[in-house]
């Protein structure tokens, strides 16, 4: 067969590769709830990437094409294989944000440790932290914000003020109290 009819890596155009089913499947892996701004941030980098990201890697895989030899030219593999990962982001991206579910904070939720909330505890060691507990696209370790799949949002969510609670990390086992649980940032005036 031709070289001009196999794709990089070997594989004859339409060869299954695997790559579209795994981003189905990933798509719809984990939770599926978001809170509203990981909804948007979602949207956001969707946008970039459709709108910014990708016509400009395009024009920059064209204008090294047109400088002739491509099998060794440097920047048309790099930018060819970056179109790729920006092809399969979008995908996966459009995917997730078909079967995601925005939550909003209701007013009965009040009191109780739910999706969304910011919860501080207290642990054996008298040391607080304070928590969100968000969607699997939503962690952020700088921001204390938790998947909701964690260890420690599952041993939180239903839990009121004051209650005691036995959270299973890899580590061992550790006694937590809730202090305080709000539906607003804590840090956040106003």
């Amino acid at each position: 067969m031709s070289k001009a009819f196999v794709k990089e890596g070997g594989e004859e155009p339409g060869a299954d590769t695997g790559e579209e089913a795994g981003d189905d499947a990933a798509a719809t892996r984990g939770s599926p709830y978001i809170t509203p701004a990981g909804f948007r941030r979602l949207q956001q980098e969707l946008e970039h990437l459709w709108r910014v990201e990708r016509p400009k890697v395009t024009h920059e895989v064209a204008v090294a094409a047109a400088q002739g030899d491509r099998s060794e030219n440097a920047e048309y593999i790099y930018g060819k294989k970056r179109l790729r990962e920006i092809d399969r982001r979008v995908r996966f991206l459009s995917k997730r944000l078909d079967v995601v579910q925005v939550v909003e904070p209701s007013k009965e939720q009040e009191g109780k440790v739910f999706f969304g909330a910011w919860v501080t505890i207290e642990d054996e060691d008298g040391h607080e932290a304070t928590y969100r507990i968000v969607g699997t696209d939503e962690p952020d370790a700088k921001l204390g914000w938790i998947s909701v799949e964690s260890p420690v949002a599952r041993a939180l969510l239903g839990k009121r003020a004051g209650d005691v609670v036995t959270v299973r990390r890899p580590k061992g086992e550790t006694e937590v109290t809730v202090v305080a649980i709000a539906y607003r940032d804590p840090k956040a005036r106003g």
